[in-house]
């Protein structure tokens, strides 16, 4: 009996660290759900397009910079300023801990990558947005994802 209370709870804790890669439809109807759609005039090509270069669409997605910092989740969202992480300290302007940027519910995520959009410079933010995104025609991201 006890045995099989022990394994169930290692059986539980490995679901949880579980990293989950969405599907590039799938994260194009949450994001459609979650007013992303042309939020301050970015379209939802570029947020599934970001998203895909900073992260391959896996929300447990963990970058650890040379200053100390960490990028997290499917918006590789930096440690040192948007987020609380226990090893920094850090301004954490989303008001929240890091780790909440890891999970499959995309909330604080979304809010946290619409806070950087309104705050700083747009999209520019992200690296891969830069390089991959910027300027391109963005359609193909959607196409095929029954989103509008």
């Amino acid at each position: 009996m006890k045995a099989a209370g022990i394994l169930a709870l290692i059986g539980c804790l490995v679901a949880v660290t579980k990293p989950k890669v969405y599907t590039r439809c799938k994260l194009a109807k949450i994001f459609s759900r979650a007013g992303l759609d042309n939020y301050r005039g970015f379209s939802l090509g570029n947020w599934i397009c970001m998203a895909y270069y900073e992260s391959h669409y896996n929300t447990t997605a963990q970058t650890v910079l040379e200053d100390g910092s960490t990028d997290y989740g499917i918006f590789q969202i930096n440690s040192f300023t948007w987020c609380r992480n226990a090893k920094l300290q850090d301004k954490n302007h989303c008001h929240v801990a890091c780790s909440a940027l890891l999970t499959d519910d995309l909330t604080d995520a979304i809010i946290c990558a619409k806070k950087i959009v309104k705050e700083t410079e747009g999209m520019n933010y992200w690296q891969g947005w830069k390089k991959h995104c910027e300027g391109k025609d963005l359609s193909e991201w959607k196409k095929g994802c029954e989103v509008s």
